[in-house]
């Protein structure tokens, strides 16, 4: 079959209007708080805090005779932190008994910004996460409960909206009898960092 020098034109329009929806079509809205790197979409993490509404604080002191954070090269090791509200306070009591699963999920999202909040006093700048790496929850609760894994998505959730896929992390999500204070959470958690 023998093509005119139309059909070809034609062809060569066809094409590029193909290719140019597209490209519409596969277009992917970045927001502010992301930047494209090859295939690789980073956030800034500290930008998504603000957007959030997060507030990070000077850590508390530890309540007994160990420190917040250790790094060991690369790696930042993360004490069991609390649910710490806003206003001072910790959130208090067996989930499931005294509070709700929402509650007791709140209280782990709670406990991920004061986990979030002694890792920046140790590394200094968040975007410095390579990835989180381990987070090891514990809810106060009876031997009744077994939602667990629902009320420490309160913590890994947060992350990973925070962090994307560098939040992503293994977990273990396990029910205690008692909580130091009566803590309805205390999460653990393992990092690894940008060389210093």
């Amino acid at each position: 079959m023998r093509m005119t020098k139309t059909t070809l034109t034609i062809l060569a329009h066809l094409s590029a209007i193909l290719i140019f929806l597209f490209m519409i079509g596969c277009k992917k809205e970045v927001s502010k708080t992301e930047i494209a790197k090859g295939q690789k979409i980073i956030i800034d993490v500290e930008q998504r805090l603000k957007e959030l509404g997060i507030e990070l604080y000077p850590p508390d002191a530890p309540v007994a005779n160990y420190v917040q954070t250790v790094r060991t090269g690369n790696l930042v090791f993360l004490a069991g932190h609390g649910p710490r509200k806003p206003e001072g306070g910790y959130i208090t009591g067996k989930v499931g008994r005294d509070i709700d699963i929402e509650q007791g999920k709140e209280a782990a999202r709670l406990t991920a910004i004061s986990l979030l909040s002694s890792l920046k006093a140790e590394i200094g700048d968040l975007n410095k996460v390579r990835r989180i790496v381990r987070v090891f929850g514990m809810v106060n609760t009876d031997e009744s409960f077994t939602a667990h894994p629902q009320v420490i998505n309160g913590c890994s959730d947060l992350l990973v909206s925070l962090f994307g896929d560098r939040g992503k992390h293994v977990r273990a999500a396990v029910g205690m009898v008692s909580l130091p204070m009566n803590i309805s959470t205390e999460i653990e958690m393992i990092v690894e960092v940008q060389d210093r």
